[in-house]
């Protein structure tokens, strides 16, 4: 059986009876005072510890949004890598290419007349994939813009049809010179 800490005290010799029962009649006093509200109750160690409870729950709370948004964040890449692996044209192997500007360098894909033409017509789309580009289909490149639109490397508007009262109708706009 363990012994208390005042027997344990007195048995080491550390404090004699007097002073254990002095000890003791201190504590019940003091008890006694603090029930009837005559002193102060020292919480100062029950503020400190409310405390840190606070700021470990404001921390967990910041961690858990943190995760949460990297949960989000990569669910997001999931869904576009998806999109454009899914919707992506083969590589062509030709010795045409399309030229376009990404982040002030000029940069080409091997591309067909067919190809060509809806890429300037706005029918098709050129989006960054991995190290690379890939060329997809404008409606999925909308999608691919709502979630990330630094990945649109080029969407060009789409032709709208002739007017009839367009003045300019018979002059057309180069959009498709070789460079």
């Amino acid at each position: 059986m363990s012994l208390s800490l005042r027997d344990q005290m007195l048995k080491a010799g550390l404090v004699n009876e007097k002073q254990a029962k002095q000890a003791g009649k201190e504590q019940k006093r003091q008890q006694r005072l603090e029930k009837k509200g005559a002193v102060e109750i020292d919480d100062t160690q029950r503020q400190a510890a409310l405390k840190a409870m606070a700021e470990k729950q404001a921390r967990d709370q910041e961690l858990n949004r943190q995760q949460q948004e990297n949960a989000e964040r990569k669910a997001f890449v999931a869904q576009i890598r998806q999109l454009i692996e899914g919707a992506r044209l083969p590589k062509l192997d030709s010795e045409d290419y399309y030229n376009f500007v990404d982040y002030k360098k000029v940069k080409r894909i091997a591309v067909n007349p067919v190809v060509r033409n809806k890429l300037v017509n706005g029918q098709l789309a050129i989006v960054k994939h991995g190290q690379g580009y890939e060329i997809i289909p404008r409606d999925v490149a909308l999608k691919v813009q709502e979630r990330d639109a630094r990945r649109i490397v080029v969407l060009n508007l789409e032709a709208e049809e002739v007017k009839e009262d367009d003045p300019y109708a018979a002059f057309q706009i180069p959009d498709d010179l070789m460079w």
